[in-house]
């Protein structure tokens, strides 16, 4: 059995590749659906429908199997606290930032998550300390976001339009969210990965109710256009819904390691379709940037460096 998860997750079938290709696609297509959404559905109500319908689909999905509403009153404490940090915070986050910045920037911003799961995961957890590779990959990883957000810092005294500061910091403290949420999912070890997707989105739902109700009054909001409304559904129905199932999918052909790869395709996915669609354009320095993320992403995976022989 050992051996065979050795295999597993080293070597991909062209079919899992696939899978994990359209995953890529999937989840960075998550950013094109909201950028396409956010200027017609408040953040706060875009989360809320988000997860909502998520939640319903992956309810269907289940239909009551792998124990999972006795798991949900057992643990509804911890659900509500994962749903809290990987649901309804950096969701929001990277709304509120989309309100003046593109599916590709918010992207790459977000795909900072796993360096921020190290450094988390090195205070918080014995079992997750830094290794001289892991902390390569953090300080370039970290160069890159400061190459991103830098321009915007400097912009009140070098007089450059373009997005406000806040906007372009939100992503990244989704990030920092979700980087906090990897390591509390911890807890979570022995519970089937389905009834883990469908109670933090519950719980979720149930947080951003109120949130929703309070900030936006969604029963006085005019109704989006046609293509507001399917990006919404996109968002819950295919990014959200099918993206957890597909995910773990992947995770039981592949792995975990090798479907954590799916963080490098998520923003040229997003890249692609703001730019096909939304005419987004990444300026020189975003390249850079983008580079710089996904360089630090690949020194942390540790595949890569490892072809390379010893001397």
């Amino acid at each position: 059995m050992a051996q065979q998860a050795s295999t597993a997750s080293t070597r991909m079938s062209a079919a899992t590749w696939g899978l994990l290709s359209l995953l890529g696609l999937i989840w960075g297509g998550s950013f094109f659906f909201a950028r396409v959404a956010v200027p017609y559905v408040p953040p706060a109500t875009l989360v809320l429908l988000r997860v909502a319908i998520a939640a319903v689909a992956l309810h269907i999905y289940i239909a009551g199997r792998f124990s999972i509403y006795a798991t949900l009153r057992a643990r509804w404490r911890s659900f509500l606290l994962l749903g809290l940090i990987n649901n309804a915070v950096p969701h929001m986050l990277i709304f509120l930032g989309q309100t003046q910045i593109g599916a590709g920037l918010a992207s790459i911003l977000n795909a900072t998550t796993p360096i921020f799961t190290v450094l988390i995961a090195n205070r918080m957890t014995a079992d997750e300390k830094l290794s001289p590779a892991k902390i390569a990959g953090c300080l370039i990883g970290l160069a890159g976001t400061a190459v991103l957000i830098g321009p915007r810092a400097l912009a009140p005294f070098t007089g450059d339009s373009g997005p406000p500061l806040w906007a372009v910091v939100l992503p990244v403290l989704a990030a920092v969210s979700y980087g906090f949420a990897a390591t509390y999912g911890k807890r979570f070890r022995g519970t089937a990965p389905p009834v883990i997707a469908a109670g933090q989105l519950t719980a979720s739902t149930l947080l951003m109710l109120p949130v929703s109700l309070a900030l936006d009054a969604p029963w006085q909001l005019p109704l989006p256009p046609t293509g507001a409304i399917l990006a919404v559904l996109a968002l819950a129905l295919l990014s959200t819904a099918y993206g957890y199932i597909l995910f773990f999918r992947i995770m039981a052909a592949a792995g975990a390691t090798n479907t954590s790869l799916v963080t490098l395709l998520v923003p040229p996915s997003a890249i692609l379709l703001g730019a096909v669609f939304l005419g987004e354009r990444l300026t020189p320095l975003g390249m850079l940037g983008m580079a710089l993320v996904l360089l630090g992403l690949v020194v942390l995976d540790g595949r890569l460096l490892a072809r390379f022989p010893k001397r």
